[in-house]
């Protein structure tokens, strides 16, 4: 349900307490004003549109449904193929209750409760779907706590996914449960849909007409997914008067209405992001904060929120901010341990300081600056004074011959070759002077003051030759 994390935690509550007493998993398209998309999931495997591989007669899962005995199973496909409408048709088709859980609103705590109810159950005879859409967005905690139930049948699990099951799921999860994949719908497929909405009476009951144009753009537009195709068709009959022919130039204005929302798998999805990585750079920590939230509310996945800070803490801030890094790192490890809704408040702590910290860019030019060096040739072989010395035979090849050990020096720095001939005197690390980096910049010219002494710069000392400075190197 909708709504901030106490009522998520509420609602799990109260699907534990009473899960029993009444189907939860009642048909979406009883609900008032539903979607179009809810009122038009089909009713039988017969009005299931696509996935015949699967679902066709004598098929590998229309068997199981039709005799009622489903196990855990985990259906992989892209966004409108049928996934959630088909975990609703199973549990509609067999005797047995089902729960739905939000992946990005359910905790462990509120897992773990309706686990021990769906035990009770299963000793008292009744058996309990469990549906979870988009697990891959449950981390590995909270898949782990629902392995008790999956390995000892209390529950027949059924997960969604849009995302490589064998990279989403923990393995005993998905060791588990039968791997099914889910094909995007075909563009007949995608025609049938719309025209099933066009004439149901649970969808526009022949209220309004599509003209030939726009029912082809229409199916362009879906890309196989009937969810957007219907949500672009309900906004499009909108407002029409009865009998009226919807054409293309209503339709293109309608998909213009539909379309302002956060689409995970579209173009928003990287916009949003963009927009909450600018939103840092630039210092407005409201800004983020309400990308992130945006982010959170659509369902984005938290792990991939995560190591985003994790690379703008040193791509902007760097060592402006040394503290950054530990502070997205931590984010990432809480979202790992904690999971949805609570870790939306370690992200949020680490897009809050991340925003207001200094910021360098220096870090990401220096390592870009010293790889396009490599790829340009610029290499060499290392100073010999440099390489191991370890092995047998090392010093008949004069390894580490001539080098000096700066910890052998008062302020820990040698004048001698660190990188090969072709760069020496090569500067990649250009310090800003915000925040903490400007005391790295001062060291930093030091440092290169002593390296660089006279004879060493002009070339006069050759490689191996050590030379000690001594100098204040606070």
């Amino acid at each position: 349900p909708p709504g901030g994390m106490q009522r998520a935690g509420n609602w799990c509550r109260l699907a534990a307490m009473n899960l029993f007493s009444q189907p939860l998993g009642g048909p979406p398209e009883s609900r008032a004003g539903a979607p179009l998309a809810d009122r038009m999931r089909p009713r039988t495997l017969d009005e299931f549109t696509g996935q015949e591989a699967l679902l066709g007669p004598g098929k590998p899962l229309r068997t199981p449904i039709e005799q009622d005995d489903i196990g855990s199973m985990i259906l992989w496909g892209p966004p409108g193929c049928g996934k959630t409408t088909l975990a609703r048709l199973i549990a509609r088709m067999t005797q047995s209750e089902f729960v739905a859980f939000s992946a990005v609103l359910t905790g462990i705590k509120e897992i773990k409760q309706v686990m021990s109810a769906a035990e009770q159950a299963h000793r008292a005879g009744r058996r309990t779907i469990v549906f979870i859409d988009e697990v891959h967005r449950f981390n590995k905690a909270q898949q782990d706590a629902l392995l008790p139930a999956v390995e000892n049948r209390w529950v027949s699990f059924i997960g969604a996914t849009t995302e490589h099951p064998f990279f989403s799921v923990v393995g005993p999860l998905l060791s588990r449960s039968l791997l099914l994949t889910l094909q995007p719908l075909s563009d007949d497929d995608i025609r049938e849909v719309i025209s099933r909405a066009l004439a149901d009476e649970r969808g526009l009951g022949g209220s309004v007409t599509l003209a030939a144009g726009a029912a082809d753009h229409l199916v362009l537009l879906a890309g196989g997914d009937a969810r957007r195709a219907l949500t672009y068709l309900e906004s499009a009959a909108l407002g029409q008067p009865a009998g009226a022919e919807i054409g293309l130039a209503a339709l293109e204005r309608a998909v213009d209405r539909a379309a302002v929302r956060y689409d995970r798998g579209g173009d928003q999805h990287y916009d949003v992001i963009s927009a909450f990585i600018k939103s840092i750079r630039g210092s407005d920590a409201d800004a983020a904060l309400h990308y992130l939230a945006r982010m959170i509310e659509a369902g984005e996945d938290p792990r991939f929120i995560a190591r985003r800070l994790i690379v703008h803490a040193s791509e902007d801030i760097g060592l402006a901010d040394p503290t950054a890094l530990q502070a997205a790192v931590a984010a990432a490890h809480a979202v790992e341990f904690v999971g949805l809704p609570e870790a939306r408040i370690n992200l949020a702590q680490a897009t809050i300081p991340l925003s207001l910290a200094p910021k360098s860019n220096a870090v990401i030019k220096a390592i870009t600056a010293a790889a396009a060096d490599v790829r340009a040739g610029l290499t060499g072989p290392v100073p010999s004074h440099l390489r191991d010395s370890h092995y047998p035979g090392a010093s008949r090849l004069g390894h580490g011959r001539g080098y000096s050990y700066p910890h052998d020096q008062e302020e820990g720095i040698v004048a001698q070759q660190y990188a090969p001939d072709a760069l020496t005197g090569r500067e990649y690390y250009q310090p800003s002077r915000h925040g903490a980096e400007a005391r790295y910049a001062e060291r930093a010219e030091r440092i290169r003051a002593a390296l660089l002494w006279p004879p060493y710069r002009m070339g006069t000392v050759r490689s191996g030759t050590g030379f000690s400075f001594i100098g204040p190197m606070s």
